[in-house]
């Protein structure tokens, strides 16, 4: 695209209407995530959904009102699933990068406040301290222009632009002023760029989820043809096709056939993992942890391998003042009450305001004359009357290498060349270092306009700054280190630093990695992350490049960050986890946000998510033994031609005390489990051959309650009660072991199927009659040999869970010695007795 650079007076009107009238113009409307009409599709618009529907209006056009209490489930779980995504997408659809309301710009000469998105292509900005950038530009003027990039690249240092130096929109006029030429504008600008990638929806990876999703699928594949052959067998047994429609029995086969059709859908599963999932996020609410995504308090119990970002997460993200190292023997009077006036100054930086703390006022100097602090030549100076000039900064900048570095000060003993030594060793323990040095010259404002250092510069003592470390983010890293998750730092500052840092929590890592020399094949990289701990120097891209390899390696992977540097990163992450002191763009992208910032929150989401996954894991069992068996029973029943035993109001009752109630309190017990990948797989290990055994009993009682001549309406009380029977054991089996809260649970419900039979009024409307002798009898045996079965089968799949563990257990056992964190510190011993508490065996339960 082709810009006419402005001219020191700027754009003329004339020009800003032709690039106007060429749409070249800063005027972005935002990308909605998602549409309103999408989340709602998702939701509604479902097979299940579709088959629950005419399931249920087929029974309300018949009159059948009683036995369509399966839909209010479908209700529930549409709900659920809408609102969390509406949810989602307030969250993305708030997220903009650019706050400031007006851009100051020069046209004909004169300078005006314009709306962000009258900018146009060309237009020169005019900038100073506190004002936003509003479009990528080029700096043609600069008085000391310093910019604070910090949230979009990670840089933590304030940045000084020239003329020539590109500005990026988003970033914060800190110091100085100047103009810039816009060269981008709008969709193509830095910032609108960002905000629109990280606005694009997707979700949270949730094992609970796609397993449930993948045992739909398979029952979507089933569900039509069983249940033609479910139909037929029903109209069958009202004397065939032509005599039950003009009879009007059709009536009798379809609420016959919607039973066993809606028996195969295990929906509560999928509201009860729902209502697991709120309640885990309630918890953690209460823990200052806001979950934005429900799947993500799942979502972390899976996480090996967790990415950190190092300011705001590892450090408070503020400088603190650690110590002065003298190094002249002059009295300390003289340099310390220099130190108070460069903390105290009105224009006093980051760094100089550390010193108002260590070196308070005792007397006022009133400066001759001063040169401003400049990232680019990294030191500043001031000068009082009669007292020469003191000049603050990088060691490496005032006491630069040269030809004479050998030469040594009498007064302070050391060569030019010891002090970058000394001060590199300081640097090297992640501290960043200053020199305060001294010269006899007086500082003229002449000589302050040529920002020249002074001659005869004596270094009077060496000054240490350091990065709050969060206390709690040591005893974090341990605990994540017990756990076999792995640790990477990653973080816009310099490598050495970023090592230094971790060294402090913990992680032991030599040195940082200079990510300016990361391949750009994700291959590759993957191949350098297994073997690096700590990055420095981290772009925004080459962030959400890292968590994409570590994926493609098979990790499943979270990210921790501030700044809008994280946000692409902890977006693509599996779990993004952002700090509430962050910017509004990567709160708005993560999964989850700690409220007040403390690291050590995760252990807990940790944990509550454990606490989900195994327990969701457990009632899953229950449902899935539900959808094998109705499975078995509407295929044994199509096939064998008998009536199907119950009606949809029979199955909802035994399904709501022998599942439903039970799986709501059992999925919010406490469990620490540790997370086993296989979920699916141990579940439907024990739930098909369990529905397969139930479904058998059930068809031989039918087969021969018939051949007895039992009424329809008691095979079907017979019937119910043998299935409230076996779901109760079912219930005790995988609850085990029975204790406390348990006890009184699994109870309630024994007296609830008790109180559905004795209570007349329920009995009534669930049709139930009294039981004969002979079908009592066929009841108890039935009974007895499905609870048998059950016995056989959980003895059988606890021996295969734990050979599955077995092998599994190795693999989480080894993810510990490459995890980068060091053993506990030995306070940290003592306070746990002299060792490591070993963490949770990670073993089936029940």
């Amino acid at each position: 695209m082709d810009i006419t650079v402005a001219r020191s007076t700027g754009l003329t009107t004339a020009e800003v209407a032709e690039r106007v009238a060429r749409g070249e113009t800063n005027a972005f409307e935002s990308p909605t995530s998602r549409s309103a009409w999408s989340i709602v599709r998702a939701n509604v618009f479902t097979l299940f959904n579709g088959i629950i529907a005419a399931c249920f209006v087929v029974l309300l056009l018949i009159g059948r009102w009683q036995d369509a209490l399966f839909g209010f489930s479908a209700i529930a779980n549409t709900i659920i699933g809408s609102v969390q995504e509406f949810r989602a997408k307030r969250a993305l659809d708030k997220l903009a990068l650019l706050h400031a309301p007006h851009a100051r710009v020069l046209r004909d000469g004169e300078e005006q406040e314009v709306a962000l998105g009258e900018v146009v292509l060309g237009d020169l900005l005019v900038l100073r301290a506190g004002d936003q950038v509003a479009a990528d530009a080029r700096v043609e003027a600069s008085e000391r222009l310093q910019l604070d990039e910090s949230m979009l690249t990670g840089e933590s240092d304030p940045v000084d632009k020239g003329p020539g130096d590109a500005v990026l929109s988003g970033s914060i006029v800190i110091g100085g002023g100047g103009t810039a030429v816009v060269d981008k504008v709008g969709a193509d600008s830095f910032a609108n760029r960002l905000s629109s990638e990280a606005k694009q929806f997707s979700l949270v990876a949730s094992e609970l989820r796609a397993s449930i999703n993948r045992v739909l699928g398979w029952i979507a594949w089933i569900v039509g043809p069983v249940s033609l052959l479910v139909l037929n067998a029903q109209m069958a047994t009202k004397g065939g096709w032509a005599e039950a429609i003009e009879s009007g029995a059709w009536q009798d086969a379809a609420v016959a056939s919607i039973a066993a059709i809606v028996a195969m859908i295990p929906l509560g599963l999928v509201l009860m993992t729902s209502i697991a999932f709120a309640v885990g996020a309630v918890r953690l609410a209460n823990r200052k942890v806001l979950v934005q995504e429900l799947p993500a308090v799942e979502g972390l119990a899976r996480v090996d391998l967790i990415c950190l970002d190092k300011t705001g997460t590892l450090t408070e993200g503020d400088i603190v003042f650690d110590a002065a190292h003298a190094l002249t023997d002059a009295p300390p009077a003289a340099w310390q009450d220099v130190l108070a006036w460069y903390g105290a100054e009105p224009e006093a930086n980051a760094t100089a305001r550390c010193l108002v703390e260590p070196y308070p006022v005792q007397r006022m100097l009133e400066p001759e004359a001063r040169i401003a602090f400049s990232s680019a030549r990294k030191w500043s100076a001031v000068g009082f009357p009669g007292a020469g000039t003191w000049v603050l900064g990088g060691p490496e900048m005032v006491f630069a290498a040269s030809g004479d570095d050998q030469m040594t000060d009498a007064a302070a003993g050391t060569s030019r060349a010891g002090i970058r030594v000394r001060a590199a060793e300081l640097a090297a323990t992640g501290r960043r270092t200053l020199v305060l040095a001294h010269s006899p010259e007086e500082l003229t404002p002449e000589r302050a306009d040529a920002e020249r250092l002074p001659g005869s510069l004596t270094p009077v003592t060496l000054l240490t700054f350091r990065e709050s470390v969060r206390p709690d983010a040591r005893d974090t890293l341990e605990f994540f280190a017990e756990q076999g998750v792995a640790v990477r730092i990653i973080s816009g500052d310099n490598p050495q630093t970023v090592a230094a840092i971790a060294r402090e929590v913990g992680v032991d890592a030599v040195d940082g990695f200079d990510a300016r020399e990361l391949p750009g094949d994700l291959d590759e990289l993957g191949e350098v992350l297994e073997q690096h701990l700590v990055f420095g120097r981290v772009t925004p891209s080459q962030k959400k490049d890292i968590v994409t390899a570590l994926q493609r390696r098979g990790h499943t992977v979270a990210m921790t960050g501030d700044g809008v540097n994280d946000a692409l990163a902890i977006k693509e992450a599996d779990i993004g986890i952002a700090m509430d002191s962050g910017s509004a763009a990567t709160k708005a992208v993560a999964r989850l946000v700690l409220l007040d910032g403390r690291f050590s929150r995760l252990p807990g989401v940790v944990a509550e998510g454990r606490q989900v996954i195994a327990n969701i894991e457990r009632v899953s069992m229950l449902f899935l033994t539900k959808t094998a068996y109705a499975t078995g029973l509407a295929v044994i029943f199509g096939v064998m031609l008998l009536e199907f035993p119950f009606l949809p109001r029979q199955l909802s009752v035994t399904d709501g005390l022998t599942i439903g109630i039970p799986a709501f309190f059992l999925a919010l017990m406490p469990n620490r489990q540790r997370y086993v990948p296989g979920f699916l797989r141990r579940s439907l290990s024990f739930a098909i051959p369990a529905g397969i055994v139930i479904a058998l009993v059930l068809a031989l009682y039918s087969r021969m309650a018939l051949d007895a001549g039992i009424p329809e309406a008691e095979l079907r009380t017979g019937s119910t009660l043998i299935l409230g029977i076996v779901g109760l054991w079912v219930l005790i089996v995988l609850s085990r072991p029975i204790d406390g809260w348990k006890i009184v649970i699994i109870g309630a419900m024994m007296i609830g199927l008790v109180l559905v039979y004795a209570i007349p009024i329920v009995a009534d409307f669930l049709q139930f009659v009294e039981l004969s002798l002979t079908s009592a009898l066929l009841v108890i045996g039935a009974s007895v040999i499905a609870i048998a079965g059950i016995e056989v089968v959980r003895f059988v799949h606890r021996r295969a869970v734990a050979r599955m563990v077995a092998t599994t257990a190795p693999a989480l056992v080894a993810t510990v010695g490459r995890s980068g964190v060091s053993r506990p510190a030995p306070a940290h011993r003592a306070a746990t007795g002299g060792r490591t508490p070993p963490p949770a065996p990670p073993t089936a339960r029940g």
